[in-house]
């Protein structure tokens, strides 16, 4: 059934992200898209078409929104990360509720700068921590808050990044230089520290972080490589195989991440954006720089130990989580979750489902939520000073990479 009431919503930045964020918003009808703006033309005339906008909502820039009256009740930012904080500022200025794709922002002046401007406007701001809006979250925090395991003693959690997906996004990818964008920490896992954060209900006093660059640098090049896939001897043998990776999602008729390199859907338009554009380049030659792997370990007021591993060299999975507690413990796959009691000294397991489209239904969930927000029917568990404080996590954590020292927060 269709809402009666729904929140208009204009779009800064129509990417992959901000095309999600649009459908699910006028999926049910509680959200109407009536503007949008999108640098590139391709992109900005297929999402105007997509959602029926009229001339005069299409721009070209943020800042030619941002120079009319609000056109809409909420707007969706999901641009690069080192272009948010402008956008963000000017249109919290102008009255928009703002839904912003992950990160804040590359830097913690940034952040408190958006953090900021949502307070003195009194309008809603959201960061879009979508892992705090799936059933499987849910049910975690049911199965802490139950009691069962007793007091949290330690945590341990893993995100697989997977192999293929650090050479598509942060190794060829715009993700890929910590100066165009960010640390791995930041433009990756601040996803995972946020959900940590939420899932204990506190943040750490201290952090130490080891982690670094590994293997995608040029040390690694193997004999007879050359600058691009289409062209090397020894691409068949290589793991990391652009040709492999998007004429395969053409095989299984996978969108993504092949949408990032073409919107074509055959192979002759596929290899000439591999040989043209950045994603056909050699894994061993690129300009990237953030780390391939990392390992965060935490310490708590409450005298609870945290570990955080983040690793490319996995098959692409859901994230994993153990917590061990003084009665028992729970450990967690991303949709299965174990509980034992020690008590009892017995297992039960708990199916907590697909979750649905979009990080397990973390997408749909989150949207959800900030509408409602939008129209007055509840408040957002993801405020920006709660993620400013998360992300305080993550700039901390990447300090003592760089320094060996232990940060204190």
């Amino acid at each position: 059934m269709e809402f009666t009431k729904y929140a208009t919503v204009a779009v800064v930045g129509a990417g992959l992200r901000g095309q999600q964020y649009a459908r699910l918003a006028t999926a049910g009808g509680r959200g109407r898209v009536v503007a949008v703006a999108e640098p590139d033309p391709t992109r900005r005339a297929a999402f105007a078409r997509e959602h029926g906008l009229s001339p005069d909502a299409v721009f070209a820039d943020w800042t030619e929104l941002a120079a009319l009256p609000r056109l809409a009740d909420a707007a969706v930012i999901a641009t690069q990360d080192r272009w948010h904080a402008d956008p963000a500022v000017a249109l919290a200025g102008l009255g928009y509720h703002l839904l912003l794709e992950k990160p804040m922002a590359p830097t913690e002046e940034e952040s408190r700068r958006i953090a900021t401007a949502v307070e003195r406007s009194g309008v809603v701001g959201a960061v879009c921590h979508v892992l705090r809006y799936t059933p499987y979250t849910k049910a975690f925090k049911n199965v802490i808050s139950s009691g069962v395991l007793g007091q949290l003693v330690n945590v341990q959690h893993l995100e697989p990044v997977g192999w293929w997906h650090q050479a598509h996004s942060f190794v060829r990818g715009s993700w890929r230089n910590v100066a165009e964008s960010g640390p791995m920490l930041l433009t990756k896992s601040c996803h995972d520290l946020d959900w940590l954060t939420y899932l204990l209900g506190e943040t750490p006093q201290s952090v130490a972080s080891f982690g670094g660059l590994s293997h995608f640098h040029q040390g690694n090049r193997p004999a007879g490589a050359a600058d691009r896939c289409v062209d090397c001897a020894v691409e068949g043998e290589c793991p990391y195989s652009a040709k492999r990776l998007y004429l395969g999602c053409l095989e299984r008729a996978e969108d993504w991440p092949l949408d990032a390199v073409t919107t074509a859907r055959d192979p002759e338009s596929v290899l000439v954006a591999l040989r043209d554009g950045p994603y056909g380049r050699c894994v061993y030659d690129c300009d990237n720089d953030v780390v391939d792997h990392q390992v965060v370990a935490m310490h708590y007021a409450s005298g609870m130990t945290a570990t955080f591993t983040m690793t490319a060299f996995t098959p692409m999975q859901r994230r994993q989580t153990r917590l061990s507690g003084s009665h028992g413990c729970v450990e967690g796959d991303g949709r299965f979750l174990r509980v034992t009691d020690f008590r009892t000294g017995t297992m039960s397991e708990m199916d907590t489902g697909e979750g649905g489209d979009g990080h397990d239904g973390g997408d749909g969930g989150l949207v959800d939520a900030f509408l409602n927000a939008v129209m007055g029917n509840g408040e957002m568990e993801t405020g920006m000073a709660t993620s400013l404080a998360s992300h305080r996590v993550v700039w901390a954590a990447e300090r003592a990479r760089l320094t060996g020292a232990v940060v204190s927060l």
